[in-house]
């Protein structure tokens, strides 16, 4: 038999408060790998999208300079409007 606790999350936090320090790091260091394995997935998929856009406009990526790719970030936020630089 299965049982599920729903809590909200101010009843999570309150619980993690009633924690001993060293057990609140563990809970913390534990949600932050979660994070940083998140955060991995989602620039390889930012990677491949703007790979793909520079090879809709006929550009290299990775023959691009620093300045060059930061030209095309920069025009690709602003594509609703001209940029002038």
């Amino acid at each position: 038999m299965n049982l599920t606790l729903e809590l909200t999350t101010e009843q999570i936090i309150d619980l993690i408060q009633q924690m001993p320090p060293e057990e609140k790091f563990l809970v913390v260091r534990a949600l932050a790998k979660e994070a940083r394995a998140g955060q991995a997935e989602r620039m390889k998929y930012a990677e491949s999208k703007v790979r793909q856009l520079c090879a809709e406009r006929g550009l290299d990526w990775d023959a691009m300079t620093e300045d060059e790719r930061l030209y095309f970030i920069n025009d690709i936020v602003h594509e609703d409007r001209e940029c002038n630089q």
